[in-house]
């Protein structure tokens, strides 16, 4: 879900259109009416109505994304709860008629016309030692997720994608210096202990994923892998 103030894909956006003889658009057409016949509690299931449908089927985004996009790993795991995936910033746009209503209900009422409330990190002085005896807190971690402008979301990234995208952000995290310099681990270049180590402390993803492997989010393992 997009902060409205702060992302580009607020800005208006207009959807391309494929023909609709496009064998994409048949493919859509074939999966959408194997899908109505069977039974799923996802929230693609509940939205995808044959009107909605049949409104976004021809769509395409800026990259190219289509509905199926959007729905494959839904389609395929019929025990999702979700079942859809942004394959770009505009997808939440031009498929906005599937997107909206599956948002507002996931996110408990937050509607299109809704805003995240106004950035506020709080006076970390006042906090003070939240666990002074030591017996309760035993690790922290703050995690910051972020999709970069210029690229695709995970199921149409590229890999060549992946890679100027951890080029460009290794590079600057190497440039951190004092408190936040730290170490950067590459998975395709980590040693299996410390992989291990890392999926033990709940800091890495194991490949396997069926959710995201339905979307395409996981093609190129282990290049496009979750570094640290």
């Amino acid at each position: 879900m997009c902060d409205k103030r702060l992302c580009a894909c607020e800005r208006k956006v207009h959807p391309g259109f494929m023909n609709p003889f496009d064998d994409r658009v048949k493919a859509l057409d074939e999966a959408y009416e194997n899908y109505s016949k069977v039974e799923s509690r996802s929230l693609l299931k509940k939205y995808l109505t044959r009107d909605v449908f049949n409104m976004l089927k021809s769509r395409l985004t800026n990259t190219e994304s289509s509905l199926m996009d959007v729905i494959q790993s839904g389609l395929k795991n019929l025990d999702s709860n979700v079942g859809v995936y942004a394959p770009d910033q505009h997808a939440y746009s031009v498929f906005a008629p599937l997107f909206n209503p599956v948002i507002e209900e996931y996110h408990s009422g937050f509607t299109p016309e809704d805003v995240h409330p106004p950035l506020n990190w709080g006076d970390p002085d006042k906090l003070g030692n939240l666990d002074p005896e030591g017996e309760f807190i035993i690790s922290t971690r703050i995690r910051c997720a972020r999709s970069v402008n210029g690229y695709p979301l995970n199921p149409t990234m590229t890999k060549s994608h992946y890679q100027e995208l951890e080029a460009k952000v290794q590079q600057i995290l190497n440039a951190l210096e004092g408190e936040l310099k730290g170490n950067y681990y590459s998975l395709i270049k980590m040693d299996k202990i410390t992989q291990q180590r890392l999926i033990d402390d709940h800091f890495l993803f194991k490949e396997g994923d069926r959710f995201l492997e339905a979307a395409n989010a996981n093609r190129f393992w282990p290049v496009a892998s979750k570094q640290i």
